[in-house]
């Protein structure tokens, strides 16, 4: 039998159970869970940002990856009293609010962190995320789609901030105002999905179905919706690489960038040098193009 190691440690005044510090979680890059609860912590800044008052979803592999995993939507019982959660559909969602949570939960082995795309207790969305699936497992023209994404955004006068996903895909990120709605959103992703599909066939699908989809990558405008997630900005991934949920600059897009170049052993260094790319970028003007596509369709 292995031995069961056990310590404590004090976050803000709260004591965190830490379990099996030397448990190897990425065991190809010699990630152990000590190690990831010292990479989580200097992620915290950046990934509490994008989870505060959300409804969390996490991915949890006791035994480290690969290996068996499992989807946590309901808050495990017992839960420390530092630990808040806020319940929709019958389901006591954790909001991982602060360190001591994502701690707690780092010890738990959740080695991924989906957000709901709006607060706990609101239909409205905090951003704008499109989100492009790749229909192959190793997908060399995924900078090339976000390029031509992002320029067609700019064209409407939208800026915004590409992000690996972690795992294949890249999101691009629009900072909102508060008040647009998920459907109103969906219209100008539509739109933006229709036309890059349009202009490049070979390349973006609208296809839902992956099975139809060929080797095309799929436009997704519609996870971004009330009750789904995507992986937050700056969330560790449980693959091969461990590799990280990473806001590009557009420049890195250009010159081809490759996901895995992102990866819980060197982010730190990288977010010193960059800060949170998402959050140095103000709203976007999303209501004035919103306006002008129902002007054009006052029938929609």
């Amino acid at each position: 039998m292995p031995r069961t190691v056990k310590g404590t440690i004090t976050i803000e005044g709260h004591d965190i159970p830490i379990t099996n510090p030397d448990k190897p979680l990425w065991p190809e890059m010699g990630v152990t869970k000590a190690m990831y609860l010292q990479k989580l912590a200097a992620l915290a800044p950046f990934l509490l940002r994008y989870c505060q008052n959300r409804l969390l979803t996490t991915i949890r592999y006791p035994h480290g990856v690969p290996g068996e995993f499992f989807y946590q939507k309901n808050a495990p019982e017992p839960l420390p009293p530092y630990v808040k959660t806020s319940e929709l559909d019958g389901i006591h969602y954790i909001l991982l609010n602060g360190l001591p949570e994502l701690l707690w939960l780092g010890n738990l082995a959740a080695l991924e962190f989906h957000p709901s795309l709006h607060y706990a207790g609101s239909s409205l969305p905090c951003e704008w995320m499109i989100d492009l699936d790749p229909s192959l497992e190793e997908e060399p023209r995924i900078m090339e789609a976000a390029s031509i994404v992002g320029k067609v955004l700019q064209s409407l006068g939208l800026a915004s901030v590409p992000k690996t996903s972690g795992a294949t895909g890249v999101q691009i990120i629009v900072p909102i105002k508060e008040g647009i709605t998920f459907d109103e959103l969906r219209v100008i992703g539509h739109f933006v999905g229709r036309f890059v599909t349009e202009k490049h066939p070979d390349l973006f699908t609208l296809e839902r179905l992956k099975k139809n989809r060929g080797d095309k990558i799929y436009f997704d405008y519609l996870q971004h919706y009330q009750g789904k997630t995507l992986a937050a900005p700056y969330t560790p991934r449980a693959r091969p690489g461990a590799t990280v949920s990473t806001p590009l600059h557009w420049e890195e897009v250009e010159s081809n960038v490759s996901p895995l170049d992102f990866h819980l052993l060197n982010i730190e260094e990288r977010l010193q040098k960059t800060g949170d790319l998402i959050a140095a970028l103000p709203p976007q003007p999303v209501e004035q193009v919103i306006r002008h596509l129902n002007a054009k369709n006052p029938g929609r």
